[in-house]
């Protein structure tokens, strides 16, 4: 079996990524062949496959409108990667093609041609971007479910983006790939969570969607025990990830708890000088951030869009972390509320500024939930599982 992995990100820029390089790795060290396809980028990891890659595609605002043009015709179709991954096809001859963020800069547009030459085809859903084109589900800042998977013209009409050049170009996008068929192509839609499993079916059979959770090592991530006593956040500083919330909320507390934000994004220098006594550390990665998130109190995941299978609380269950968690998309299949930590409903400052407030006051209650944490992760969310069932799954799909 040789399976081609897409990805228009070759490098670990998201939990997209960190799921991507998961499956890639499990195959490549089981002895299976692996055909790379992704973007140009000077972060990529190395791949036998560069010279198959398509340029590094960016959108900027202060480009001329001739280039702005040939910048938008390429989001929807890339002439590019559809030549280059047909060059690749011939040369690798690989059976299934396993996508997975490929929107904007590999485009749908590759799907008909991997089918064309007779491969299996899989997706792996990240986002809902098959039900709403912006990907988001949000509207004025609050979640919209307006476009129900084909009234893909609302971005453009409800101005849902703040920009109707930027909402057209969504829209004719979505409305495109609709109309080709690019998405009747493949074979297996996998979903991380139950809850992306019934958004995507509006559009999608549902004998053609899996739901298959993602997955951690649960050799790397150990939990060590210690507990410092502060609250983390670890994420974009986004609007979407309700940081906020979880500002005012800290705030809220009679004796705030010490609280670390670790994340960068567009919202990090205005909520920094906002909010003073939160301690802002930027950007964390590899063990810098694993030691920060081990030795917390507890994680708060405060989102406020449809998070699919987070994998901020995954690798906090499996560092054994109580975890509090918007009561939303997929999280509360995540988090037992009441025993692996506590859910709140989004956006409400009081009701996680009492939840956060009862872990800070009680120790033994937060090491309880992250024991139960750290057992519910090993019996569903564990990496060797998760590989197990997607091996399966491509078997059986050649078969």
């Amino acid at each position: 079996m040789k399976v081609l992995f897409a990805n228009k990100f070759f490098f670990l820029n998201g939990g997209s990524e960190t799921v991507f390089f998961q499956e890639r790795n499990f195959f490549i060290n089981n002895g299976y062949s692996v055909v790379d396809f992704s973007m140009e980028n000077g972060k990529n990891i190395s791949s036998p496959f560069t010279d198959f890659f398509v340029p590094n595609i960016t959108y900027k605002n202060n480009i001329g409108l001739i280039y702005k043009i040939q910048k938008a015709v390429s989001l929807i179709h890339s002439n590019r990667a559809t030549k280059n991954i047909r060059s690749l096809i011939v040369q690798e001859n690989p059976n299934i093609a396993h996508l997975h963020n490929i929107y904007h800069q590999l485009t749908p547009s590759i799907i008909p041609i991997l089918k064309k030459h007779g491969l299996k085809i899989i997706l792996t859903l990240h986002d809902y971007k098959l039900v709403c084109p912006s990907y988001l589900s949000l509207k004025n800042k609050k979640i919209c479910e307006e476009c129900k998977g084909q009234y893909f013209w609302k971005p453009f009409t409800t101005n849902c983006q703040y920009s109707y050049g930027k909402g057209l170009l969504l829209s004719i996008e979505a409305i495109f790939h609709k109309w080709k068929g690019s998405y009747e192509d493949v074979d297996i839609f996998l979903a991380p969570s139950q809850f992306m499993a019934d958004q995507i079916s509006q559009r999608i059979p549902v004998k053609k969607i899996i739901v298959l959770h993602n997955g951690i090592d649960t050799k790397e991530y150990q939990s060590s025990g210690r507990d410092l006593a502060y609250g983390i956040y670890f994420g974009r500083i986004s609007k979407e990830k309700g940081i906020e919330t979880l500002l005012k909320a800290n705030n809220h507390i009679a004796n705030p708890f010490p609280l670390k934000i670790v994340g960068t994004g567009p919202l990090l220098n205005v909520l920094r000088e906002k909010y003073p006594s939160a301690d802002f550390l930027g950007y964390k990665s590899g063990q810098e951030l694993h030691t920060l998130v081990a030795n917390a109190a507890f994680v708060v995941v405060p989102s406020e869009w449809y998070e699919n299978c987070s994998m901020v609380v995954l690798e906090s269950m499996a560092l054994g972390k109580a975890t509090i968690g918007s009561r939303i998309g997929g999280i509360p299949e995540q988090i037992e509320d009441g025993r692996t930590g506590f859910l709140f409903e989004m956006g409400n400052v009081e009701e996680l500024s009492e939840k956060m407030a009862l872990l800070a006051s009680d120790e033994g209650l937060r090491r309880r939930f992250g024991k139960n944490a750290r057992k519910k992760l090993e019996a569903e969310y564990s990496l060797s599982e998760h590989c197990r069932k997607l091996e399966k799954i491509y078997k059986n799909l050649l078969n």
